[in-house]
Order: C-alpha cells, then sequence, then structure tokens
C-alpha cells in the first residue's frame, strides 16, 4: 500500500502536524507500506533540524527523522520553504526541497492520500 501523507499546518500550535506524522511513521513501520509525506505551508516548519523546544513538548523533527529511518520520504515545498526565509541547509538529512509537480507525481503514485 502507497500512501501519501500532506501536512499543512504549522509544527506546534494546532496537532494536525503532530497526528500527521504518528500515522505516518506508525505507517512507515509496516513492510506493507510505502509512505511519502509532503509538507505544504507553515508545516515545512516540521523538517527544520536540531529544534530547540522546553522540556515537555513533542519533537517532530526527531519523529520526522524516525519516519525517514524507516524509509519513509519528506519533500517540502520549496515555494512554501522560500516564503518563510529557509534554506535547504535548515533541513534535516533525508528532508528535501520539492515541488509541485513532485507532489502531482506523489499523488498519482498512492493508493492512499491523507491530508493534515
Amino acid at each position: 500500500m502507497k500512501v501519501l501523507v500532506l501536512l499543512n499546518d504549522p509544527p506546534y500550535g494546532t496537532e494536525r502536524s503532530y497526528n500527521g506524522l504518528r500515522l505516518a511513521g506508525s505507517l512507515a513501520k509496516r513492510e506493507e507500506a510505502e509512505v511519502r509525506v509532503f509538507l505544504f505551508g507553515d508545516s515545512v516548519g516540521c523538517a527544520i533540524a536540531n529544534q530547540k523546544l522546553p522540556d515537555g513538548y513533542y519533537h517532530l523533527d526527531r519523529m520526522m527523522t524516525l519516519l525517514i529511518r524507516h524509509g519513509g520520504e519528506v519533500g517540502c515545498c520549496g515555494t512554501c520553504m522560500d516564503a518563510r526565509g529557509l534554506t535547504d541547509e535548515m533541513l534535516l538529512p533525508g528532508a528535501r526541497r520539492s515541488t509541485l509537480d513532485e507532489v502531482t507525481d506523489w499523488t498519482l503514485w498512492a493508493d492512499k492520500v491523507a491530508s493534515f
């Protein structure tokens, strides 16, 4: 089963991106699943490396790293990154700048698409 998870919300302030990454991470651990995550809008902040958070907060960068270790792919909307002043060097290893054309290809590739 090929699953595409689309995230739109900021990394913190709501739990939508958190829950989307929880689902993606759980799916990536299953042998029968291939998982790709695409970050639109404010969700591109989920892929920033070395996030500093107060104790007790969940770390989306760590969740994303585990997803990547389990074979998940992560694409970040390049236009959305530019609008927020994010550079490729700021991204986690394994997360990368991507395009609308690529997420279009991923959507056609997927058997299921979940949007958060």
